[in-house]
């Protein structure tokens, strides 16, 4: 038994590789469920009928995909450029502190505080994501730990501002920040917690890449680093300036989910796994399973979202474990890498 390179793979091999290793997740996810003491078919039929059947499940997948399509249609230009980046859980972070310096000690006119929150999140997400960028091409340190260790640095960041200097005037006990002036308080859809404003985002923003990617000048130079620096380097193209240009979008993307987190639902900042509910790391699902193109993060952004509110369900009908959507995340993360190979190879028997 031995691997064999293809040589034309095909062009819809890499979707149906994926969709047999989200079925392979699926199979072993119910595994789990079976030796927790739950039947697989009970599992996954209280995660679609709490999701997809419900009014209230329906909103519960937008509140989770719209941070999702965000963070993850910026990784797809991270990872399409060949820039690791495993720092967005703490780019949604910074995100949301600059945005709530911004809505609380800035003094922006009312009309002018919602764009000005968003900027904000922008720049703090981008500067975050930019200093990885900026070791990594200046210092060759590697961006994956560089990136992942910001994510501590930036949690720390948020546990001090709000137990120390932004720490609420009222506040007795818990550590967060004042709640936001109403004018920094973002629309959601009536009864739910969806953010209009982050969810209409995500999906203007995942189409204007998806535009930058396939039909500019910047995209070409983003993919031809991404897949062949040698070319790359002889065609005159700056990987420098490429690599600038991912993490200032990729960050700032993260950053403006971070905006909607705590203007949108939150109204106030508060201790990070409240902020994000590890939407930094499951993107990164997200992107890897829209193969690089930003525009299908709409689509996996919502499975995830399914994956996401479905482990609610689970907790609250089946009385499952709090972490059993990180044990179901995980699984599917491994199933989609360890199917990397299948994509540009095959399986053959005998000699």
């Amino acid at each position: 038994m031995r691997f064999v390179q293809l040589s034309s793979p095909g062009r819809w091999r890499p979707l149906w590789v994926s969709l047999s290793a989200l079925v392979v997740a699926l199979v072993i996810a119910g595994a789990v469920f079976a030796l927790y003491g739950v039947s697989p078919l009970e599992a996954y039929g209280s995660m679609f009928s709490g999701t997809l059947l419900s009014a209230q499940g329906r909103a519960e997948v937008l509140r989770r995909a719209a941070p999702l399509l965000l963070t993850g249609a910026g990784l797809t230009l991270a990872f399409r450029a060949q820039f690791f980046n495993i720092g967005a859980e703490g780019q949604i972070l910074l995100g949301a502190v600059f945005a709530g310096g911004v809505a609380l000690f800035v003094p922006v006119p009312a009309p002018l505080m919602v764009p000005a929150i968003f900027v904000a999140g922008f720049v703090g997400g981008a500067l975050w994501a930019l200093l990885a960028a900026w070791l990594r091409s200046r210092l060759r340190v590697n961006e994956i730990l560089s990136t992942l260790m910001l994510n501590y640095v930036a949690t720390s960041l948020v546990v001090y501002l709000i137990s120390g200097p932004w720490k609420g005037q009222n506040v007795r006990g818990f550590i967060y920040t004042d709640d936001f002036p109403a004018s920094a308080q973002l629309a959601t859809l009536p009864g739910t917690q969806v953010g209009i404003a982050t969810l209409v985002l995500g999906v203007l923003l995942a189409a204007g890449l998806q535009l930058l990617l396939s039909r500019s000048t910047r995209g070409f130079e983003l993919r031809v680093v991404g897949e062949n620096p040698g070319a790359a380097r002889y065609a005159g193209i700056s990987a420098w300036r490429v690599t600038l240009l991912v993490a200032l979008l990729t960050g700032g993307m993260a950053g403006l989910a971070g905006v909607g987190e705590v203007a949108g639902i939150q109204h106030k900042l508060l201790e990070p796994s409240q902020i994000s509910l590890g939407y930094g790391f499951t993107a990164i699902i997200v992107a890897w399973l829209a193969r690089g193109n930003p525009l299908l993060c709409i689509v996996t952004a919502l499975l995830m979202g399914v994956i996401l509110a479905g482990g609610d369900v689970l907790k609250i009908d089946l009385n499952m474990p709090y972490r059993i959507t990180d044990v179901f995340s995980g699984i599917i993360l491994f199933t989609l890498i360890a199917s990397e190979v299948f994509v540009r190879y095959r399986l053959k028997v005998g000699r």
